[in-house]
């Protein structure tokens, strides 16, 4: 994974259009937008990554990446099933994986196909995908393809962060949230990644929740 500085202007126009997030964007100005490779693999990767813990996953995958050695749509697709089952995915993942094989070696989906298309239009191939819901398409489109007007409505980190930056007293749903984060276009991206710097810096008991609530 790559990691870029947040750009300047980026935050000084979030700052300017809700003046909420003016103290996260002084805040947080240091962290940088976090990039990895796209393809097949940066999906299989988000497909393990699924309703699992970031350790969780990075366990499961280098059992996998052990197992497998190269991971291509050929080799997943033609890896025994119990032996995946084995390194700890779930049949529904197994089946996931091996599905966005067959599409790629099918010639039904191409990935570099993304890059030029709107981000709705790419979020919807990205749909038709067998396991990919809403939250993996943008999440690829955001960190494969470094895409800065996404908010993933489904990540509950985020929501959560949504709630604290409103004072609401419960977590807000994913259409609350989706509303909301109109404000910050065309930079949801980065409100994203601000909003996620301060989840991650009060669960670890560096700041509290009620950062925002003077603004």
């Amino acid at each position: 994974m790559t990691r870029n500085a947040l750009d300047p202007e980026h935050l000084a126009h979030l700052a300017v259009a809700d003046p909420r997030l003016s103290h996260l964007c002084a805040r947080f100005a240091h962290i940088q937008y976090r990039l990895r490779p796209g393809g097949f693999e940066a999906l299989l990767r988000l497909i393990v990554e699924q309703q699992l813990s970031v350790k969780a996953a990075d366990t499961i995958l280098a059992r996998v990446v052990a197992g497998v050695g190269e991971l291509t749509p050929q080799t997943v697709r033609d890896h025994p099933d119990e032996a995946l089952r084995s390194y700890g995915l779930s049949r529904p993942k197994i089946a996931y994986m091996k599905a966005l094989a067959e599409a790629i070696l099918r010639g039904e989906f191409d990935a570099a196909s993304l890059l030029v298309m709107d981000i709705e239009t790419a979020a919807q191939t990205l749909l038709k995908l067998k396991g990919i819901g809403r939250w993996t398409a943008e999440v690829y489109l955001m960190f494969s393809e470094g895409r800065l007007d996404l908010f993933p409505v489904g990540d509950v980190a985020l929501r959560e962060a949504v709630g604290w930056l409103d004072g609401l007293e419960a977590r807000p749903d994913e259409s609350y949230c989706a509303e909301r984060a109109l404000l910050w276009s065309p930079y949801r991206s980065v409100a994203a990644h601000l909003l996620w710097a301060w989840y991650g810096a009060v669960k670890r008991g560096e700041m509290g929740r009620e950062f925002s609530a003077s603004v």
